[in-house]
């Protein structure tokens, strides 16, 4: 059975991880990506964080599966004639340079259109027009700048950073959901277009729940937050559930750093959740017994509910309350994922065979289509397909690639 975007052809332009982690949902869904890389050198995630010496870096590897190397130097005339014809041949481009890096090399987007009018050029940049611009972003520049940082962590610590990538891996599935749709609106003009995704745009549109929250705090506090104390911003909401029912971490057995689960409290679920940790008088005790009597004094509520929690290990908790129909879930670091075998039986943690480094397990595809599997392959050595990639687009013969690579086009 074909692959949903098996007839697509992507230049990738891409560097490091925002771009990468689009052009690989791309790759996985059956796009041929030809990843540009620098002559000697290629992307600098292949070398940065090694953990086996002169082997390709797992920050590369697990962003650039799937995908076809071709080393390629801009700045020769050669080089820039072959990228040409690349342009001529691809349906895509992603990149996410600098703002002007390919406008100054002689690619600006109106050049572009010229070459292939049905091109649709996607850059990934940190912030959208105006006076940020022309700034760096980094991953938590972009939380910082989009809302994450300010609205998370304590109330009496400094601002925190997410573990998740919302800022770099964040954008990129922004950018691969307006680079399908572009794809889409193709088929019914012919034409190609423009598509820019910011940064910080993106990590806003993540933290949407705490701008609704700012302008609720125009008509008072809010109570669902573990503060009294609100300066006419959204505050650091701790472990706040964000939603209107209140949920938190409690500790469980042994008592490590990761023995908590998270427990949210429905409503409906009050009585049961009171009898199962021993204490049925809760349900009709006024102090407990409505949601309102229980916002109040969730410091309390949740006491309770730890006293029970701490006696059994995260799992059993998980188990137990999942009978009586209390939403939870076990706090699960990185050692428990990657050999969960729900995860791994499913494909969302894979094993992949790399040529130099082995066997290496990364996260699976997580958009699941019926009709399109996805089959993970490696990422690519640096140039690997020179050859076939020129042969295959361009038309070059083996003696014609030999002589690019001794003048260092490729």
């Amino acid at each position: 059975m074909g692959k949903a975007l098996d007839g697509v052809r992507i230049l990738d332009m891409t560097h490091v991880q925002s771009g990468p982690s689009c052009t690989q949902i791309l790759a996985w869904l059956g796009a041929d990506v030809i990843k540009i890389e620098l002559p000697g050198r290629g992307d600098i995630t292949r070398g940065q964080l090694r953990d086996i010496p002169d082997v390709d870096s797992l920050y590369f590897t697990m962003l650039n599966c799937n995908k076809r190397s071709l080393t390629l130097n801009l700045k020769s005339g050669k080089g820039k004639e072959i990228f040409r014809g690349l342009i001529k041949h691809c349906d895509v481009m992603v990149e996410n340079f600098a703002p002007g890096v390919l406008d100054r090399q002689g690619f600006s987007w109106e050049t572009i259109q010229e070459l292939n009018p049905r091109m649709i050029y996607a850059s990934i940049k940190g912030f959208g027009s105006g006076p940020f611009a022309d700034l760096k972003a980094y991953e938590t520049i972009a939380q910082a700048m989009g809302g994450s940082m300010s609205t998370t962590g304590w109330e009496d610590g400094p601002p925190t950073s997410t573990g998740a990538q919302i800022g770099d891996s964040g954008t990129g599935i922004h950018a691969v959901a307006a680079i399908l749709a572009a794809l889409y609106q193709r088929v019914q003009t012919n034409k190609g277009q423009r598509v820019e995704v910011a940064m910080q745009d993106s990590v806003l549109n993540l933290c949407r729940v705490k701008m609704r929250d700012q302008q609720r705090l125009a008509h008072g506090p809010l109570k669902e937050y573990p503060t009294g104390k609100f300066d006419g911003f959204v505050p650091r909401s701790g472990n706040a559930s964000g939603g209107g029912m209140p949920g938190t971490a409690l500790k469980c057995k042994p008592g490590g750093q990761n023995d908590y689960i998270y427990v949210i409290i429905q409503p409906p679920m009050w009585a049961s959740l009171a009898k199962c940790i021993g204490r049925p008088e809760l349900a009709e005790d006024p102090n407990f017994k409505t949601p309102e009597a229980r916002l109040g004094r969730l410091d309390e509520v949740w006491s309770l509910v730890e006293a029970w929690t701490v006696q059994h290990n995260k799992i059993e908790v998980m188990k137990t309350l999942n009978e009586i129909d209390v939403p939870c879930g076990p706090i699960l670091d990185m050692s428990d994922l990657i050999d969960d075998e729900g995860l791994n039986a499913r494909g969302m943690i894979a094993e992949v065979n790399h040529p130099e480094r082995g066997v290496f397990k990364t996260v699976g595809c997580p958009l699941i289509l019926s009709d399109s599997p996805v089959s993970m392959e490696t990422s690519p050595l640096l140039g690997e397909h020179n050859e076939e990639i020129l042969g295959q687009v361009m038309g070059y013969g083996k003696e014609e690639v030999e002589q690019l690579r001794g003048e260092g086009v490729i």
